[in-house]
């Protein structure tokens, strides 16, 4: 696919796409915004350098975690252009860039093209805009983007504005050429497992990498196989790395879990200890994004951890309204207590200076 100027995936940097697919951290980006509430270039040019140094895969911007709302108040390009100039001046790393992709096809084309002329490798496509869509409605729109862009699937969980997706649905979406991952984050094994079927009766396993944004599964998902049987074929799938608001913060350890999670499931059989981390960082992730309250402060918990880091100068959001739940900087609290191992403080500390220069 991929035309009249569009880019496709055969077309990345080698090094960035094997990046993509042996599997790697991808923190969602957040948006830094000063006492002012506005848009703060240091602190949000500090934590792209964070990401880098702490050994992230490339970096996933304009996504849920940098706050839709930015295409609002004119922020959408700005924040793209922002993180691809400090990647690009700040290492020599081949790194996997991603930008968010939302809205209606005409909105969806040119935030695709405004990533591509910023040298984005993908999009990472969100298909909210059409609930109550035919499935032919949304097949026709993911490949126009995918004429634009190589494109990596999101599955948004229902509960924060996701819509339920067929099986029939992530067969076809998968079968689209310049389609190269997929995000998967309904929080729902079943749903999960239709993605999984879908890229297998495309027989597009080869090409199209899973991702996994099951927050509540972070581990599991990185540890267990999924072993489809579709027709005359029996496929096993792996998430290989994760594409997590999660993984904003103390994303060192985040990534130093990965590769010793990816370590264990080349070598196996998988020890208790590896298998007891799920507990441990579905307890973190529980407190970070607010499950109590609906996830309602997901992302100022995010921003919270950030601010006290010295990363960001707050954790406000855009919308004043956005802010921690009741509870929720004193669970921050306990994090701290009880897995002072997944925090990387002290890293933070160590170079703070140096990624706010």
């Amino acid at each position: 696919m991929a035309k009249n100027g569009g880019l496709h995936w055969s077309a990345i940097d080698p090094h960035a796409m094997a990046k993509l697919r042996d599997g790697a951290a991808f923190p969602a980006h957040p948006l830094a915004l000063d006492p002012k509430r506005r848009f703060d270039r240091e602190s949000q040019r500090a934590l792209s350098r964070y990401y880098i140094d702490a050994g992230s895969g490339g970096l996933a911007v304009g996504v849920h975690s940098t706050q839709f709302q930015i295409r609002d108040v004119g922020l959408y390009a700005p924040v793209l252009e922002l993180a691809a100039e400090t990647a690009a001046a700040w290492t020599s790393r081949k790194l996997f860039m991603i930008a968010g992709v939302i809205g209606k096809t005409e909105q969806a084309v040119q935030e695709a093209r405004t990533a591509r002329s910023l040298g984005y490798s993908a999009v990472l496509l969100g298909l909210a805009a059409f609930k109550g869509a035919s499935e032919d409605e949304l097949v026709a729109h993911c490949a126009a983007i995918a004429e634009e862009m190589p494109v990596i699937g999101f599955y948004l969980q229902t509960a924060v504005g996701g819509i339920k997706l067929s099986r029939r649905f992530w067969t076809r979406f998968a079968a689209i050429d310049n389609v190269i991952a997929i995000k998967v984050a309904p929080f729902n094994r079943y749903r999960t497992l239709d993605v999984a079927f879908g890229i297998a009766g495309a027989g597009a396993e080869d090409r199209v990498t899973l991702y996994t944004g099951n927050d509540d599964h972070i581990v599991l998902d990185l540890l267990v196989p999924l072993a489809i049987r579709t027709g005359n074929r029996e496929v096993t799938l792996r998430f290989k790395g994760g594409l997590l608001g999660h993984w904003s913060v103390w994303t060192k350890p985040a990534v130093e879990m990965l590769e010793k999670l990816q370590s264990a499931t080349a070598e196996g059989p998988l020890s208790a200890e590896m298998l007891k981390l799920d507990s441990y960082v579905t307890d973190c992730n529980a407190v970070v994004f607010d499950v109590e309250h609906d996830f309602a402060g997901c992302i100022p918990g995010c921003h919270e951890i950030l601010r006290r880091q010295g990363l960001m100068q707050t954790n406000f959001c855009l919308d004043p309204h956005e802010v921690l739940s009741p509870g929720q900087n004193e669970e921050i609290d306990r994090l701290y207590r009880t897995y002072p191992e997944w925090t990387d403080d002290q890293f933070v500390a160590a170079n703070l200076a140096r990624w706010r220069a």
